[in-house]
This record gives C-alpha cells, sequence and structure tokens, in this order.
C-alpha cells in the first residue's frame, strides 16, 4: 500500500493525525473529490461529538473545528453545506425528519 494510501485511510479513521486544518484536504492534490469528502464528514462527525462531550463536561480542551469543516464542505459540495448547518442533532442526523 503507497504511503499516500496510507495517509487516506489514517484519515478516515482520525483526520488530525494527517491534517491540522480542514483547509489542508482541500489543498491536497493527491485526493479526489469523493476521498475528500469523506475525509471532512469523517471530521464532521468527530466535531459534532466533540461539542457534545464538550457540554457534557468530558474533554481536555481539543480543538473544535466544526465551523471549519463545514465551510471546506461547503467548498466541495455548496447543497451539502445548508443542510448540515441546520441539522436537528448535534450529530448531524435528521432523526427521521425529511431533508
Amino acid at each position: 500500500m503507497s504511503k499516500r494510501m496510507q495517509d487516506y485511510e489514517r484519515a478516515l479513521l482520525d483526520p488530525m493525525t494527517v491534517y491540522a486544518r480542514p483547509a489542508q484536504v482541500l489543498d491536497d492534490d493527491a485526493l479526489d473529490l469523493g476521498q475528500k469528502l469523506n475525509i471532512l464528514r469523517r471530521w464532521e462527525l468527530d466535531s459534532r461529538e466533540l461539542q457534545v462531550a464538550e457540554e457534557e463536561g468530558m474533554t481536555n480542551g481539543e480543538p473544535d473545528l466544526l465551523t471549519e469543516v463545514l465551510q471546506a464542505i461547503g467548498t466541495l459540495d455548496p447543497d451539502a453545506e445548508h443542510h448540515r448547518l441546520h441539522a436537528p442533532t448535534k450529530q448531524g442526523g435528521s432523526h427521521g425528519v425529511p431533508d
């Protein structure tokens, strides 16, 4: 497996192990559009879960990059940004609410 593929696989598990900021995902020419969106959506999920943990007092001051992640997703998929910014649950899900 190539180093780029290993980096992609690592980023799917934890984007911050490969990228410091969401904009770096956008700038990575080795990734195609789908790969970039997959990484950013994982980062979005992680960020939303971090927000829930913060509200429950269970974090160690990790940075919250949700706004940056949503902006990066919106750059790649403008229709997704509006839905995600107004998601009915903190994790971005709809819980039965139609899109």
